[in-house]
């Protein structure tokens, strides 16, 4: 950073060209050879991160990279499945009460000779849904004869004749003022994405990346598969909850080796397509609980494709620059090697012998420098202002579509669909706009679409016009497609703010900054549904508006991270960090203030440092050939 922010006052050093030739009243345009200087910069500016040459080496994408990317997939597409199964097992159920004691009496009696004798009716002629007439010790001619007239609460159960569906509800009989509210499940979800986040990102940074991994993935096979063998409906509960701890922990660990194992637009191509399998994880989940009768068949055959992952024991790697940061030179060097190995590269040992520990010889950090480093402090605030606003918006919609009626299976099939081309916009966006300019564009949209949803009339509830119920009424239509809409554009923001939150953190906390920010994103969805609950119509539109508000005037100040270094320790992480090569990428410099001799001058300078700063000696540096071209730009550049 010192010589970066040399050069700069170097570089600045130069008087305008406009204050030397006044006289000639005209702009010198951009040259060829400037941009070609500028990329000769970039280059210098990057050479200091020894492992990044290494890399390159290695090779950007080679087999070894397609392997690591293909092992993502499999378990992100599970973890969508295991996410959102509860969104199909709550399937509503008519409920009547168990009154099988008049077999005794009438062996022969039909279901519905049965239910017409021992419940009674409601005035429109069905059938009470929770009482039953007290039992009798009569015979059957005398129940037929005169009736039952008494009544009392179900007391040996409940029945549902009408279900063709084994689901929670008639499984653990949730009914009869022993309903659970859906929304308790959903909490309960989020609290372990809450508890998960900061514990799995704590021991993602501590153990690595590789024991993290495998560690969620044994979970979501006793937690997740185990989930068809519950006998209770808390215990349910309980599994679910260690099965988010799960999802969200496999989410940290795959997201940080992934950002450290590829480079440049290699890392943003494979976190999108990672999202992609995840959002075909819940079209796949939609079409098998749709043709499966029973909820415990869907984990049966959903979570048996989690088993064949134990071979990740053997052929997962660790990351390269965790093990450096740690102090595990020799086993990063033999990781590199393997890596190079699989992409049939040698990697030479002059270079591997440059790699070495950080300044201290292990890096340390902990959760505390979130709140004692100024710099990390503030981007954390910002990344978290950011993921609230998110997850709450996203919740919101999810919630929104919900009560607007459309089928069960079409709420999670129609988004599901939605978000893979949703999320492959997101590589052209990158590519134009980069990473901040992309969160702002999808953010932006998404939070318009989201306060949209949540102000048109829903023609629900309340003391409403009647003309307002029925343009409630005919914008239906509209509601939902601004809603899936919306849905479109938060997936999408969601995708590459997972890929500017892995870059933007040092390597030493990654895991951990994940987690935080995963913590605010579950926050959000909390926040979602504690106000919706509350059935105030005002209270998610302004929590909407102001998260929304706050976040977009946020990432103007997060520092672009498209072709930068992914910072290693918390020296790297500075306010407003940008390279030299950013620096002289704006247009004020390049077009007024910098000459092509002030940026050959600049160059050598910058080789010059780099060397004595490496130690290193290069006949090529100190030929009498650039020391003359030095010297000479040096006597043609004014005092």
């Amino acid at each position: 950073m010192a010589k970066e922010n040399s050069l700069k006052i170097e570089f600045k050093s130069h008087p305008h060209p406009r204050n030397l030739h006044q006289h000639d009243g005209a702009e010198s345009p951009r040259s060829c050879s400037l941009d070609i200087l500028l990329q000769r910069l970039r280059a210098i500016d990057a050479q200091d991160d020894k492992l990044a040459n290494i890399m390159d080496v290695v090779g950007e994408f080679g087999t070894f990279q397609r392997r690591l990317v293909a092992l993502n997939f499999i378990p992100t597409f599970l973890a969508s499945f295991f996410m959102f199964a509860d969104t199909f097992l709550f399937t509503p159920q008519k409920p009547y009460c168990n009154t099988s004691w008049i077999l005794a009496v009438g062996s022969n009696l039909t279901e519905a000779e049965q239910m017409n004798l021992t419940l009674p009716r409601a005035p429109n002629g069905s059938f009470l849904t929770c009482l039953m007439y007290v039992p009798v010790e009569w015979n059957l001619d005398s129940i037929i004869q005169f009736g039952l007239n008494h009544t009392d609460s179900c007391q040996n159960g409940w029945i549902y004749p009408e279900a063709k569906r084994r689901s929670l509800i008639n499984e653990f009989d949730l009914v009869c003022g022993e309903e659970t509210n859906k929304e308790i499940v959903h909490t309960m979800f989020l609290a372990g994405l809450l508890t998960g986040a900061f514990l799995f990102g704590f021991i993602t940074d501590k153990l690595g990346r590789y024991p993290t991994i495998l560690l969620s993935l044994l979970e979501l096979v006793i937690f997740g598969f185990g989930t068809a063998f519950v006998s209770s409906f808390n215990q349910y509960i309980f599994f679910r909850f260690c099965v988010s701890q799960a999802v969200v922990g496999y989410a940290i660990g795959s997201s940080a080796l992934l950002t450290e194992w590829l480079m440049g637009m290699h890392r943003a191509y494979a976190f999108i397509l990672g999202h992609c399998f995840f959002a075909m994880g819940v079209v796949f989940l939609t079409g098998l609980a749709y043709s499966l009768p029973h909820w415990r068949l869907l984990f049966l055959l959903g979570g048996t494709p989690i088993f064949p992952l134990i071979c990740y024991i053997w052929i997962l790697p660790e990351s390269p620059r965790w093990l450096i940061m740690k102090g595990k030179l020799e086993e990063a060097k033999q990781m590199l090697c393997y890596a190079a190995g699989v992409n049939k590269k040698t990697i030479p040992l002059s270079l591997l012998d440059k790699l070495q520990l950080p300044g201290k010889k292990v890096a340390s950090a902990s959760i505390l420098d979130f709140y004692s480093n100024k710099d990390l402090r503030k981007l954390t605030l910002v990344m978290c202002s950011i993921w609230f606003a998110v997850g709450c918006n996203y919740y919101m919609l999810s919630l929104k579509i919900k009560e607007l009626g459309v089928d069960t299976y079409l709420t999670q099939l129609i988004p599901g669909i939605m978000e893979v081309p949703a999320r492959l916009c997101c590589i052209f966006l990158i590519e134009q706009l980069k990473r901040r300019r992309t969160l702002i564009v999808a953010l932006f949209q998404g939070a318009i679409m989201c306060f949209l949803s949540l102000t048109l009339p829903s023609g629900k509830g309340g003391h409403r016009l009647r003309w307002l119920h029925r343009l409630a009424t005919e914008l239906k239509s509209l509601v939902v497609l601004i809603t899936l809409l919306g849905e479109f554009n938060l997936a999408a923001s969601i995708t590459i703010f997972y890929i500017y939150t892995s870059e933007l953190l040092p390597t030493v906390l990654r895991a951990t900054g994940l987690g935080l920010v995963s913590l605010a994103w579950a926050a959000g969805g909390i926040s979602s549904l504690t106000l919706v609950s509350q059935n105030i119509a005002i209270l998610p539109i302004v929590l909407c508006c102001l998260s929304a508000s706050v976040a977009l005037f946020s990432c103007s100040s997060l520092p672009e991270t498209h072709d930068q270094p992914l910072p290693d320790s918390l020296e790297h992480i500075t306010p407003h960090t940008r390279s030299i090569s950013e620096e002289l990428s704006n247009e004020d410099m390049l077009s007024d203030d910098v000459t092509e001799e002030a940026a050959k001058n600049t160059i050598l300078n910058a080789r010059l440092t780099s060397v004595d700063h490496d130690g290193l000696s290069s006949p090529s540096l100190h030929s009498e050939e650039e020391k003359q071209e030095r010297r000479r730009t040096e006597h043609q550049a004014p005092a």
